[in-house]
């Protein structure tokens, strides 16, 4: 199959389970034919994300009459190779002292590059050519992994080390986690709002016994402060804000 003959017609989505990825997700459905999702287990004390990942999956979809027959397959890979080789809080350890001292203690090394290069070589097996993956730098998390250098490298690196011709999109790059809840709206109106809100799991505790207004989690974790200042930026520009009382009705 010629390399042109690919172009829209199928992408592969990193879909972890959370709020971004699943942004990522509504995005592809928007615009390519066919979209497979890959998820990764590798220790992360948030595995939570990993159960509630196929439902939101299947919701996100069913939240455009368009997009229900464009959403294919899912894989997961075992991929707690990454958490073996040195711990960080994402993955039960203590605080690490890493040899950059402004990394968060959140930062786990090679998280990205080893799950796109994964994600590219299952999209080389199936013939896609676009990969779409969450990482910002705009709400900057502090992981050099997220940074857009870094994406461009490996797009490089992947296409040379397998003569191939891979995009990789990264929609969130530039916009803040308040213009993430906006762009769901505009790609799905409300009900994709309340879908992410609802189904999506962001928070590094695993905790989903707790509802805030922006969805589940802890509240404490920098994962929920990023996404409850994000939610509370989005109403205060005129985003839906259901409250407490109607979600639970």
């Amino acid at each position: 199959m010629k390399l042109e003959e690919l172009d829209n017609r199928a992408a592969l989505v990193a879909f972890s389970g959370g709020q971004d990825s699943a942004t990522c997700l509504a995005w592809a459905l928007d615009r390519f034919q066919t979209v497979v999702t890959i998820g990764f287990t590798y220790g992360q004390t948030h595995v939570i994300e990993m159960t509630v990942r196929e439902t939101l999956r299947k919701r996100v979809a069913q939240s455009n009459a368009r997009w229900s027959g464009r959403l294919g397959e899912d894989f997961v890979f075992d991929a707690s190779v990454i958490g073996a080789l040195g711990g960080s809080r994402l993955t039960g350890a203590r605080e690490q002292q890493f040899r950059n001292q402004h990394l968060p203690d959140t930062f786990v090394p090679g998280r990205n590059l080893v799950f796109l290069t994964l994600a590219g070589a299952l999209a080389y097996r199936r013939d896609i050519r676009h990969l779409i993956t969450g990482v910002c730098e705009t709400d900057y998390s502090g992981y050099p992994d997220c940074r857009d250098d870094t994406m461009k490298a490996l797009q490089v690196a992947l296409n040379l080390g397998t003569e191939s011709n891979f995009v990789i999109h990264t929609p969130l790059m530039w916009i803040t986690k308040a213009q993430t809840w906006s762009m769901a709206r505009d790609l799905g109106g409300d009900e994709l709002v309340e879908v992410i809100r609802r189904e999506s799991h962001t928070c590094y505790a695993g905790d989903r016994s707790h509802l805030h207004d922006w969805g589940f989690g802890c509240g404490e974790c920098p994962a929920c402060q990023l996404r409850a200042r994000g939610w509370l930026e989005f109403v205060a520009e005129g985003g839906s804000a259901p409250t407490l009382a109607s979600a639970a009705a």
